[in-house]
């Protein structure tokens, strides 16, 4: 990489550029979080007994 002075504009503009990406990887990584976590609940759902998540009787609170 060349270490050189840039104008001011253009280093405002790299600025909000990088900003922007960072915004952008932050979303993604939360979604993507998100969609692990829905994934993992998914898994464990199907893999549990139906009896322990919905027992006899439930509905009468």
């Amino acid at each position: 990489m060349e270490p050189r002075i840039r104008p001011y504009l253009e280093q405002v503009a790299a600025d909000e550029r990088r900003a922007e990406q960072r915004r952008r990887f932050a979303r993604n990584q939360a979604l993507g979080l998100v969609l692990l976590a829905v994934g993992v609940l998914a898994w464990w759902l199907m893999r549990t007994n139906p009896r322990w998540i919905f027992p006899p009787g439930w509905w009468r609170l």
